[in-house]
């Protein structure tokens, strides 16, 4: 998959710098992956959710982050919408986002 806006976990990892080792161990994995429709997703990462609009929602570090991604799955384009802290992500719209 390719992924799009790294910088904003980037960005996020600065704020909060323990969150970069279990980001970065999920770009890694994801970058590898090929999925082409969401069942793959969740065959993967069992407690992702998936929402309407090809979004998908990661829990990162035991569930202490939230991250929002859209899935282009014909094209294999993974962009990235949110990360946050659970506070954060109550404040959003998922589906806006």
């Amino acid at each position: 998959m390719r992924i799009i806006a790294k910088s904003t976990l980037r960005d996020f990892w600065v704020r909060f710098p323990e969150a970069e080792g279990p980001l970065l161990a999920w770009y890694r994995e994801v970058e590898k992956e090929d999925w082409d429709e969401p069942s793959k997703v969740k065959e993967k990462y069992g407690s992702a959710s998936i929402l309407k609009d090809s979004r998908v929602v990661f829990n990162i570090k035991g569930n202490e982050y939230r991250l929002v991604v859209k899935v282009n799955y014909p094209y294999r384009v993974v962009y990235i919408r949110f990360v946050g802290t659970h506070a954060e992500y109550d404040k959003i719209d998922v589906e806006e986002v």
